[in-house]
């Protein structure tokens, strides 16, 4: 069965310069171009928030980045403004190579609810769809790159587990917030939950 390529989140406001700049992140674009160069199929994620997203600070009175809170559907670390729909922020990185993307699955569009997960958001009910359009292509495996290790990707690659397939996460081609140790926390979830990691993308076989 074939497998899927799956970039994650790598737009403008996550790279350099951007509203919720990941450190180095836009050194994740030529390995992710490489990865995609070589994959039949690949699946591009975009944060995608409307103005006042329940996740931004700004819509906490009194409460700064990075902080946490309790939503209805649990905690959530409050960000700084980002990837605001039509935005230059929310854009793809403009040397990413786009135009191989079989689909741009746009999560985080409801205003009340966060969504880390290119397969479904922070409420764990609510689903992007991508499960059923993978099984549809007959895909048992992913492989995930991009923006950021310890958000984005993480939940990207457990929840791709949790739904029967087999994922491995390519650490050459991701970089992290890492709040408070979140990067290694991470890899130790990632691990645990049966993710797969590989440091290089010539490990990589699609």
């Amino acid at each position: 069965m074939p497998k899927a390529l799956l970039v994650i989140d790598v737009q403008n406001d996550f790279c350099p310069g951007g509203a919720l700049a990941v450190p180095h992140g836009d050194e994740v674009v030529g390995p992710c171009n490489v990865l995609i160069s070589e994959f039949p199929l690949v699946v591009l994620t975009q944060d995608w928030h409307p103005v006042g997203h329940r996740s931004f600070a700004s819509s906490h009175p009194g409460r700064s980045p990075f902080e946490s809170v309790t939503l209805p559907y649990g905690p959530q670390v409050l960000w700084p403004d980002h990837c605001v729909q039509g935005t230059h922020g929310a854009e793809l990185h403009r040397s990413l190579h786009t135009h191989r993307a079989r689909w741009i699955v746009r999560k985080g569009h409801d205003p009340a609810i966060d969504s880390y997960s290119a397969f479904q958001e922070n409420d764990r009910r609510t689903t992007t769809g991508l499960v059923g359009a993978l099984r549809e292509l007959g895909v048992d495996e992913v492989v995930i790159c991009g923006l950021a290790t310890d958000y984005c990707v993480r939940y990207s690659a457990i929840d791709a587990v949790e739904a029967g397939f087999r994922a491995t996460v390519v650490e050459e081609a991701c970089r992290g917030i890492d709040l408070d140790g979140s990067v290694g926390a991470a890899w130790d979830a990632m691990g645990l939950a049966g993710v797969r990691r590989v440091e290089r993308v010539k490990d990589v076989r699609p």
